[in-house]
C-alpha cells in the first residue's frame, strides 16, 4: 500500500524537478518567438502566418502562441499560457522585449533622418534596375543556374533560401526571390549576427572622426576596479576580450538572457567576468558586440546622435533606404543580432567593403579599415578578423582565400570577395542543408576569372 503511494508521489516530484529546472527556457522561446513576430509584423511587414510557418519553425519555439495587437503595434507570446513576453514596435527602434502593459510615453518613438532613396529606374546601387551591362567574361545562363539552384527544387533537400543577389564590378547582374513565400526585392529580411559587421563600419567612422581608437582601452566604467581594465576595444573587434561567455542558444546561456531575459543588453554584456588574459583566445560572443554598441553609445554622448548616427554616416551615404537596427528597451542597438534590410541594401553594404570604405567618392570609413577588419585576428586561426568572418583557412575549399563575409544565424551571408570584385547575398530561413561552397563554387565558374 505504501509503495502504491509514494510511486505517484515520486512521479509528481520528479516532473516537478524537470519542470522548475526546465521552464526558463520557456522564456528563452517565447522571448524569441514575440521578438522575432513582432520585427517579421511590423519592421518586415509579411504576413504573420508566413512569420510563423517560417521563422518560428523549429525548435519549442514552434509551439508557441502570438496574439497581435495591431494597434498598440505588440506581440504577447506564451508557451501554452506559460512564460507570457511582450515586444512592441516604435517607429526609428524597431522592436524590442518590454516588461507588462507598456505604454507610449515609457517607449517613444524615435524620428530618422530619410535616406535617400533613388529612382528604382536607375542602376543598383543607385538604384534598384538589374544592371544592363554586357559582361563578355560572365556565362548569364550558368550565372543564373547558380543563382536558383540555391532554392528548393522538387525531389532535392529543402534549402530554404529567402533570397539571392550577386553584384559583379559594382553592378547588380542577378538575383533570385522565394515569392512563393512572399519574399519580393522589398522584404526586408533579418541580418542576425550580420549586424555585428554593421557595428564594425560604425566603429570605423568613429576612428576616422578621432571619437574611438582600436589601440585604447575600452571605456567600460565598471571594469576599471578588476583585470577587465586591460581589455582594448582591439580585443572587442576581435572577439578576444577573454571574458567570460556562453553562446549556446540550445540553453539558458549568456547569450540566450542577455537577448530574450534582460531588457539592457549593454548592462547583461559588460557583467560578463574575466577568464582570460586578453587576446589570448578566441571566443564568439554577442556580448561583446553589445559592449561595443554600448561603448558607440557613450562616445557620442548624446542620444539623438547615437539613433541618428548609422543613418546620417553609412545608410545615408550608400542608399541603404530599407535599413532597420532595432535597440532594446533601453534603446541600445543590439548590434549582435537585430537589423533588417533587403536583399539589396545588404549587398550595397558588402559592396561599400569592396569598394575599401569608398562610396561616390566619400571615404565613409577610414583609410585601412577594410584591410584591418579582414586581417585575422591573432587567436581566430584565420577564420575571424574584426567583426567579419574569414576564408583564410580555407573552410569553403574551392571560394577564393580573400573571401571574407558577414555571416548571421540560419543562413544570412554577405559574402565580399576582392579577388574576383563580387559581392554575393544569400538570405533564408536555415542552412542545415546548404552548401556554400558549392554554391559559390558554381557562381565563380560562371565568370570567367582570366577577364577580369
Amino acid at each position: 500500500m505504501k509503495r502504491t503511494i509514494w510511486i505517484p508521489l515520486m512521479i509528481v516530484a520528479a516532473i516537478l524537478i524537470i519542470g522548475t529546472s526546465q521552464y526558463p527556457k520557456l522564456y528563452i522561446a517565447t522571448g524569441y518567438g514575440a521578438k522575432c513576430m513582432a520585427s517579421g509584423v511590423f519592421v518586415a511587414g509579411r504576413e504573420a502566418e508566413l512569420v510563423k510557418s517560417n521563422d518560428l519553425d523549429y525548435s519549442i519555439v514552434k509551439f508557441t502562441t502570438n496574439k497581435i495587437d495591431y494597434n498598440e503595434k505588440s506581440v504577447t507570446t506564451s508557451l501554452y499560457g506559460l512564460a507570457k513576453q511582450i515586444a512592441v514596435y516604435r517607429e526609428g527602434l524597431g522592436c524590442f522585449l518590454v516588461d507588462e502593459s507598456p505604454s507610449a510615453e515609457a517607449y517613444p518613438a524615435h524620428s530618422l533622418p530619410k535616406s535617400a532613396n533613388s529612382s528604382w529606374r536607375n542602376p543598383w546601387p543607385d538604384g534598384d534596375r538589374r544592371s544592363d551591362t554586357i559582361f563578355a567574361e560572365i556565362d548569364s545562363t550558368s550565372l543564373h543556374q547558380a543563382v536558383i539552384s540555391a532554392f528548393d527544387e522538387p525531389d532535392q533537400k529543402v534549402k530554404r533560401t529567402a533570397a539571392v543577389v550577386v553584384a559583379y564590378k559594382g553592378k547588380l547582374i542577378d538575383e533570385h526571390y522565394w515569392l512563393e513565400q512572399g519574399i519580393t526585392p522589398e522584404t526586408k529580411l533579418w541580418g542576425w549576427s550580420m549586424n555585428k559587421s554593421i557595428i564594425n563600419a560604425m566603429v570605423g567612422v568613429l576612428v576616422k572622426q578621432k571619437k574611438l581608437s582600436v589601440t585604447a582601452l575600452a571605456p567600460v566604467s565598471e571594469w576599471q576596479n578588476d583585470k577587465r581594465r586591460d581589455i582594448t576595444l582591439n580585443d572587442l573587434l576581435h572577439m578576444s576580450s577573454g571574458l567570460t561567455w556562453n553562446e549556446d542558444y540550445g540553453d539558458v546561456s549568456e547569450a540566450t538572457t542577455m537577448l530574450y531575459r534582460e531588457r539592457n543588453c549593454y548592462q547583461s554584456a559588460i557583467s560578463a567576468t574575466f577568464d582570460k588574459k586578453p587576446n589570448s583566445e578566441w571566443k564568439y560572443s554577442s556580448g561583446t558586440t553589445n559592449i561595443i554598441s554600448g561603448i558607440i553609445r557613450s562616445s557620442l554622448n548624446n542620444d539623438n546622435a547615437y539613433f541618428e548616427f548609422p543613418y546620417t554616416e553609412i545608410f545615408g551615404k550608400t542608399g541603404m533606404s530599407s535599413m532597420t537596427l532595432e535597440t532594446d528597451a533601453h534603446g541600445n542597438f543590439v548590434g549582435s543580432s537585430y537589423g533588417y534590410a533587403t536583399a539589396r541594401d545588404w549587398a550595397k553594404f558588402g559592396q561599400l567593403y569592396l569598394q575599401d570604405g569608398v562610396w561616390k567618392g566619400d571615404s565613409i570609413l577610414p583609410k585601412g579599415w577594410v584591410t584591418y577588419s579582414s586581417t585575422p585576428a591573432d587567436a581566430a586561426n584565420g577564420e575571424y578578423g574584426a567583426h567579419f568572418w574569414l576564408n583564410r583557412s580555407k573552410k569553403l575549399a574551392d571560394v577564393p582565400e580573400d573571401m571574407y563575409a558577414c555571416q548571421g544565424h540560419r543562413g544570412q551571408r554577405v559574402f565580399i570577395i576582392p579577388s574576383r570584385q563580387l559581392v554575393v547575398v544569400r538570405l533564408g530561413f536555415a542552412e542545415d542543408n546548404f552548401d556554400f561552397n558549392q554554391f559559390l563554387k558554381h557562381i565563380l565558374s560562371s565568370i570567367n576569372k582570366t577577364n577580369k
